[in-house]
């Protein structure tokens, strides 16, 4: 009786609180629209973190970037954002609404036991290889598209540089060190003892993940390995200093200005791209603003003008990457992607989904999410082996910034997984086998 209380007292809130949003967007007050869906997605984001004592819990996480990106975007500060399409407002609320179904699919009330992770060499010892191993691939790999393209972004002068900077399929081993820092922290939870030589190679291996996205003119894969790193960290650690947050975060800020001002992304070229209603908005608000709102707006232009569905072809994407078969058929990625200013390329999460199935696409789609999301939070919990919470961890990052791109469309993203797959296999080998005995 106590769960279902909660349950209508969680998404009871969020429909009125949606309903309310979308009656005083209608009414063109938007920033009271914004407002509304913005202080529901903080409450809801509390009351989950109260609920599981974890401050990444994977719907809290969601709901604050879907439903809070979503208030955000409402605001309606760009010229470039038009009034929603009545589908678009449904769609986003059948998504939020799918996810929940989802998560609480098979729902078990009870408490499950959790797991710490012990001390084991055995596992130390094959984490550290790991890291080691993603460190001297990524160097390789780095320094061959280096030469094959014949620049480094950082000393270029283009403005996309990055863009560029690719060649496929080596470029995903290139960018899989910022998987490093996490795999650390999970190596230093295990190990016993570690030495001054381990030590060494540690911060050498740590500083080329770094390197090679700051390289690489690329704020959101530094942003990704610090973000990784910090929901890793608080999932073995259960907890982490408020402190330490705003260090990572304050640290983050000189970093980022750096990299946009190398990606030459100055005021003036910014401030024409995002076209605020207000001309004298400072960038540092501008610039967040547009990385949330108009991948909402993106999701609106795609609905308003999208002719026919693609029936799974876009979402597909990673297995004609992966595979090769974009090269021998052209024609499956030849779908045109629908745009509010051709610079502002980032989509939410559930773009593909839309256009491959429409209305009932994005619920499924989120539906399964949830399930997912479900079904993570258990493994996690009853696992010993440390790469579990690499899977966690990445999902957390996906779910977090739902707002921001397609990411299961995305070959990347598989790619992380398949190696995340490979790794929980090689570290977690010779515990399997002990059990089994």
């Amino acid at each position: 009786m106590r769960r279902r209380n909660n349950i209508i007292l969680e998404y009871g809130t969020y429909m009125l609180a949606f309903l309310v949003s979308y009656i005083a967007s209608l009414a063109g007050l938007y920033y009271i629209s914004g407002l509304i869906l913005m202080l529901e997605a903080l409450f809801l984001y509390v009351h989950w973190v109260r609920q599981t004592g974890s401050l990444v819990e994977l719907r809290a996480l969601f709901t604050l970037a879907w439903v809070g990106g979503q208030g955000i975007a409402c605001l309606q500060l760009s010229k470039l954002q038009q009034e929603w399409q009545y589908i678009t407002w449904l769609c986003f609320f059948l998504i939020y609404v799918g996810f929940g179904i989802g998560y609480e699919w098979g729902q078990k009330y009870g408490k499950t036991e959790e797991k710490e992770l012990d001390k084991d060499d055995v596992q130390a010892k094959r984490l550290f290889l790991c890291i080691v191993g993603l460190a001297v691939l990524s160097v390789l790999c780095f320094t061959f598209e280096a030469v094959k393209v014949g620049f480094i972004p950082l000393f270029s002068d283009e403005p996309h540089a990055y863009s560029y900077f690719h060649v496929s399929g080596v470029h995903y081993f290139t960018i899989s060190c910022i998987l490093i820092p996490a795999i650390t922290i999970l190596y230093i939870k295990v190990s016993s003892v570690i030495g001054y030589r381990n030590r060494m190679i540690l911060v050498i291996t740590n500083v080329i993940a770094v390197a090679v996205p700051f390289l690489c003119v690329s704020r959101f894969q530094l942003l990704f390995a610090v973000g990784f790193a910090v929901v890793t960290y608080i999932m073995v650690n259960k907890k982490i200093r408020l402190r330490t947050m705003v260090i990572l975060v304050v640290a983050l800020i000189p970093i980022y200005v750096i990299l946009t001002v190398f990606r030459h992304h100055d005021v003036i070229y910014l401030n024409g791209i995002f076209e605020m209603k207000y001309e004298k908005m400072p960038i540092f608000i501008t610039q967040p603003y547009m990385y949330v709102a108009n991948n909402f707006e993106n999701f609106n232009c795609m609905v308003a003008q999208l002719a026919e569905h693609t029936w799974g072809i876009r979402m597909l994407f990673p297995a004609f990457a992966l595979t090769g078969l974009k090269f021998v058929f052209p024609e499956l990625i030849a779908s045109p992607v629908y745009l509010t200013k051709p610079e502002l390329t980032t989509l939410t999460m559930f773009y593909d989904a839309y256009y491959d199935f429409g209305i009932v696409g994005v619920f499924i789609f989120a539906a399964l999410l949830g399930v997912v999301a479900k079904i993570l939070v258990k493994v996690v919990k009853r696992s010993t082996n440390p790469v579990s919470y690499l899977f966690y961890g990445q999902l957390a990052i996906y779910l977090g910034l739902a707002f921001f791109t397609t990411w299961f469309s995305n070959p990347t993203t598989w790619f992380w997984l398949i190696l995340t797959g490979m790794m929980y296999w090689f570290v977690g080998y010779d515990k399997k086998r002990d059990e089994e005995k």
